[in-house]
């Protein structure tokens, strides 16, 4: 199963997702670039080791390569029930679903990890941050950080 919050990338867009929508820059940096199927907004996104690795587990699956696409995805309704199941057996009592994932990925892996509110609204591929603080919740941790910062600044 792909993991969404690698990249924040909508179900669809993961379901969708082939070799072309991978791009090396100009320093040997792999990125996903892909319009995204709701809005037809760019997404770009760096590619973390894990969501490289995850690839490259997928490339020669049998669904991928007839389908020339980068993940074996099941249905969402299907995928949203075996998030359901793991979430049962962890004790997890809120409801998961891929589109929590998307905002796992806005909050805990990008914005707790430092990236600019700006920066999470390219990789989700919003013509708006506006559109991203809705998915990002403001983490007291980082809300800490950046006022432990502040009082260095302004300490005697």
């Amino acid at each position: 199963m792909p993991d969404y919050r690698f990249t924040g990338l909508a179900f669809s867009d993961i379901e969708q997702l082939k070799s072309e929508h991978l791009v090396k820059d100009n320093n040997g940096s792999l990125w996903i670039r892909k319009n995204r199927q709701k809005t037809n907004n760019m997404c770009n996104i760096p590619l973390i080791t894990a969501a490289k690795m995850l690839i490259d587990k997928y490339a020669n699956h049998p669904d991928c390569t007839e389908k020339n696409v980068l993940f074996p995805v099941p249905t969402n309704q299907r995928m949203n029930s075996y998030l359901k199941e793991i979430a049962d057996s962890c004790g997890i009592t809120k409801k998961l679903s891929t589109h929590v994932a998307r905002h796992t990925a806005a909050t805990i892996v990008f914005l707790a990890n430092k990236v600019s509110l700006e920066n999470v609204a390219k990789i989700l591929g919003h013509s708006n941050v506006r559109t991203t603080q809705h998915y990002a919740k403001v983490l007291d941790s980082s809300i800490m950080r950046d006022i432990q910062e502040v009082d260095k600044k302004f300490s005697l």
